[in-house]
């Protein structure tokens, strides 16, 4: 038997406590280099320097999960932010939260994602790992390097289905 999680749409506000929408719309930006660059400036806050951690950049390529979908497990690294870069603009992705600290599973809150957009978890933040839907997906992907375990991970004492206001397709 599973409990239902709502999907929401994912907006700044909505996800502001658990950190960062990565998005050019509402983005400080400014031409640079002659006027041959437009410059989308401090999108996220990456958070990587605790313990000497140092920032990794990396490419995760996400295999598409069926739909529906119930998530089993979260997971979090409390030594550094961790950022989702999707690589292509007709992506769609899903993203699981809990707020940092003592994990609470009934404060888990469910975003869908489409585009380009992507999200900075920041430190500490209870996250599902990449949910890809549709084909297989990439993401430039930064977090945290160097010594020290920043992985924490918590079976859910039973799974949350994901469910839609509207049909996903």
């Amino acid at each position: 038997m599973s409990r239902a999680l709502l999907v929401e749409p994912l907006t700044r506000a909505a996800f502001a406590p658990f950190g960062d929408v990565i998005a050019l719309d509402g983005a400080r930006h400014f031409p640079i280099n002659g006027g041959t660059t437009e410059r989308f400036h401090d999108l996220a806050h990456i958070d990587v320097g605790e313990a000497g951690g140092r920032p990794l950049v990396n490419v995760f390529r996400g295999q598409p999960r069926a739909l529906p979908f119930e998530v089993t497990m979260m997971e979090r690294h409390p030594l550094g932010s961790q950022a989702f870069i999707p690589l292509g603009e007709n992506l769609r992705y899903l993203v699981v939260v809990a707020p940092a600290g003592r994990f609470d599973e009934e404060r888990m809150r469910a975003f869908s994602v489409q585009g380009c957009t992507g999200v900075n978890y920041a430190r500490g933040v209870w996250h599902h790992p990449l949910i890809a839907l549709d084909a297989a997906s990439d993401f430039i992907v930064i977090d945290r390097g160097g010594d020290g375990a920043n992985c924490d991970e918590v079976e859910l004492a039973q799974p949350w289905r994901l469910t839609f206001e509207e049909t996903v397709t």
